[in-house]
């Protein structure tokens, strides 16, 4: 049963894929679908590299604030930054540039949270420049071979001296399948765009609202003040 429907799946692929490389070759009678998909295959290949990047730099917040704050109350600076320094993801860079800063002050460490909160944040986005421009033009290479297929068609009737939807058939086809396939690369790449952006948006909330409560860690250290206030728990064990 399980291997008749693993073929079942198998054929319905294999007659899908057979049916776009069939409109891809029915389009490209101009040239058109090549530069339509090399974009479409250029942003797919950018919007992976992102997800992978983004994917890896994405951690547990609220752990590793825990974590850090446990290691400013147990060791101090210096086993906080060595914990930073153990973490991949911007948040885990950002709060390390204010540690190093911090013995020069909380405003010397809010600037340099700043500073490099910056730089992860143009690191998070690179490549979403050239995603973005892959998005505009695979749909200009799209409408180009439509107005091409459309001047083909009319040459057709030019040189046939009649308007016979045999003879312009040809040619709107060809301008609907070039439009087609700019569109659907263009929504593809647009739905992969729109998931990165709104990954980062998250990373960089995560950034900002992290980088205040380092700063109010670092401030109650200073004062001598308990970062985690032990739980219920823990105090019963104690007694």
């Amino acid at each position: 049963m399980t291997s008749s429907i693993a073929l079942f799946f198998l054929q319905a692929d294999a007659g899908f894929f057979n049916i776009i490389v069939e409109k891809f070759n029915q389009g490209n009678d101009g040239g058109w679908m090549w530069p339509v998909l090399v974009t479409l295959i250029l942003g797919l290949a950018i919007f992976l590299e992102r997800i992978i990047t983004l994917n890896l730099a994405d951690i547990n917040t609220r752990k590793f604030i825990v974590n850090v704050q446990e290691a400013l109350q147990e060791g101090g600076i210096e086993a906080a930054e060595e914990l930073c320094a153990q973490t991949r993801g911007p948040v885990a860079s950002v709060f390390q540039a204010g540690l190093m800063r911090s013995d020069e002050g909380i405003d010397a460490a809010e600037k340099a949270i700043a500073a490099y909160g910056s730089i992860e944040m143009s690191f998070l986005e690179r490549g979403l420049v050239w995603l973005s421009l892959f998005i505009a033009i695979a749909p200009l290479f799209g409408f180009l071979g439509t107005v091409i297929g459309m001047i083909q068609a009319f040459d057709d009737i030019e040189a046939a001296a009649d308007i016979s939807p045999s003879i312009v058939a040809g040619g709107i086809k060809v301008a609907l399948l070039t439009t087609a396939g700019g569109l659907i690369a263009g929504i593809i790449l647009q739905i992969g765009y729109n998931y990165c952006v709104s990954k980062i948006d998250r990373l960089i909330a995560e950034m900002e609202e992290s980088s205040i409560t380092l700063i109010d860690s670092i401030i109650l250290l200073n004062e001598g003040k308990p970062l985690i206030t032990p739980s219920v728990d823990d105090s019963a064990d104690s007694e």
